[in-house]
């Protein structure tokens, strides 16, 4: 079984989890989990699709200084490290993945009450800075 890649997108409540398929060029949202609840779903992850690496998506502003959430997201980092000391870890410039899931919900013909499912928009944004991320790395 090839190895994978998973992405998150970090947030102080939840996080987006996705995922490659085998060949490492396609993006799926996986789901959207409670920040207590990361560790243990990312060992079963890892576990069952053989994962290689870990795409932590970077949220950069405007004026390119990191956002206000960096801390907890180093602080993350860390704690990720310590629990897979063998699994790679990428950051990746994320800055316009929220917008976009949030058009690509609008767009998509989904009830209005789906369209502010937050867990959704964590979900797809992670799919959005994996599916980049994947896009970036054949050039």
């Amino acid at each position: 079984m090839m190895s994978r890649i998973i992405a998150l997108d970090f947030g102080l409540k939840r996080i987006g989890i996705a995922i490659t398929d085998e060949s490492n060029k396609l993006a799926f949202g996986l789901e959207t989990v409670d920040c207590q609840d990361i560790i243990s779903i990312l060992k079963k992850k890892i576990t069952d699709y053989n994962v290689e690496k870990i795409v932590i998506g970077k949220p950069i502003k405007m004026n390119n200084t990191p956002s206000q959430i960096e801390p907890n997201i180093l602080k993350f980092i860390q704690k990720i490290k310590k629990q897979f000391d063998m699994i790679k870890i990428e950051r990746y410039d994320e800055r316009f993945t929220s917008i976009v899931a949030k058009k690509t919900i609008a767009n998509s013909g989904l009830k209005k009450n789906k369209k502010k499912d937050k867990k959704l928009i964590d979900k797809i944004s992670a799919t959005l800075i994996l599916q980049s991320y994947l896009k970036n790395k054949e050039i």
